[in-house]
């Protein structure tokens, strides 16, 4: 089984959108293709009884038209496939018939002109949106020029903790040390359901600011062991592991391994062969004294939340890796899962 979100709904919808377009412009203007005009007199309007409403609108109701017209001294008797307000038994509506057999009929405004209209609406939404998607990157561009992080600095080891905020849509990242000082944070400034989010990537120990434009999640699920699964989002408007992996990070995990009995995933982060930081899956409650406190929460580990054993003293790079872990659920930096599994077999 396949299941596609983010970005790979917007080729999913653009596939449909042509399909209902297609289907319109035939069941529209060549469906009826050398059919024959006539007027037909409203008999009645009934409400469909198999009609089930949205539950947001129990209210609405859908009509049957039924109508009679005469071909060559015969009438005929059928249900129309559209239905107006202006619609009245005894009224006079305009139908189109085939002449090879007058039984089939069509008024011409059916399901068609509704799919017309519909694969219209979402090829545009999609078109607005890429356009949207190209000039707002070349702005941050302009503002930020290419992605670029600190060099490696090493200090002393230090223990530090990732959060995630949930329970609200507008949700951000968040390091803080073990006294619970923020130290680097990701607050969303601007949330869409459409377009990517906008973020302030806020370095609080070095006072700097970076506007950054965060995709939606996008996850390709094949749930089989040999084609890697591959769960990822853009990162001002390119692909993050793709970016991550330009930059040299290498991301080695395996179930357990870290030193809380509690951790479900341990994550060894290294950028060009370098250790960057090592990091355990956590509950949502990171910091030990709140797992103590929160015993059941404790001993579920929750994606989003990480404890981070590090000698990095620039933070830049490190958080980014850590917002691409907790937003995709990857677990290594080609977007995948398997390796997990493997390592986890070899003991690594």
């Amino acid at each position: 089984m396949i299941s596609i979100k983010g970005p790979g709904l917007k080729i999913f919808a653009a596939i449909i959108a042509v399909i209902a377009l297609g289907f319109g412009v035939y069941s529209t203007f060549f469906k009826s293709s050398g059919f024959e005009t006539a007027t037909a007199e409203i008999v009645s309007i009934k409400e469909d009884p198999d009609y089930i409403p949205d539950a947001d609108n129990p209210d609405d109701v859908q009509y049957i038209t039924t109508a009679k017209y005469t071909v060559n001294g015969k009438e005929y008797t059928v249900k129309l496939d559209s239905y107006a307000p202006d619609y009245k038994v005894g009224g006079k509506v305009e139908i189109k018939y085939d002449p090879n057999d007058p039984s089939k009929v069509t008024s011409g405004f059916g399901i068609g002109i509704y799919a017309m209209i519909i694969g219209g609406v979402i090829l545009l939404v999609i078109v607005f949106l890429t356009v949207k998607k190209k000039t707002s990157v070349k702005k941050l561009k302009e503002l930020n020029g290419e992605l670029t992080f600190a060099p490696s600095e090493k200090g002393e080891e230090r223990k530090l903790y990732f959060l995630t905020d949930i329970g609200t849509p507008k949700y951000g990242h968040r390091i803080e040390d073990k006294n619970r000082q923020v130290l680097y944070e990701a607050k969303m400034t601007k949330f869409s359901p459409l377009s990517a989010f906008e973020f302030d990537f806020i370095d609080y120990e070095h006072n700097k600011t970076v506007h950054h434009l965060v995709g939606h999640q996008e996850e390709m699920d094949w749930n089989s062991l040999l084609v890697d699964n591959n769960y990822t989002f853009t990162f001002d408007g390119k692909d993050i592991w793709k970016q991550l992996r330009a930059l040299g990070i290498k991301i080695d995990s395996r179930l357990g391994g870290g030193e809380s009995k509690g951790s479900l995933v341990s994550y060894s982060i290294s950028r060009n062969g370098d250790e960057l930081a090592f990091v355990e899956m956590t509950s949502r409650y990171p910091h030990e004294e709140d797992s103590e406190k929160h015993k059941v929460a404790g001993k579920v580990p929750a994606n989003g939340f990480y404890r981070v054993r590090t000698r990095e003293k620039n933070l830049d790079l490190l958080f980014v890796v850590l917002v691409a872990i907790a937003r995709s659920g990857a677990t290594d930096e080609r977007g995948g899962s398997r390796r997990m599994l493997f390592n986890t077999i070899k003991g690594e």
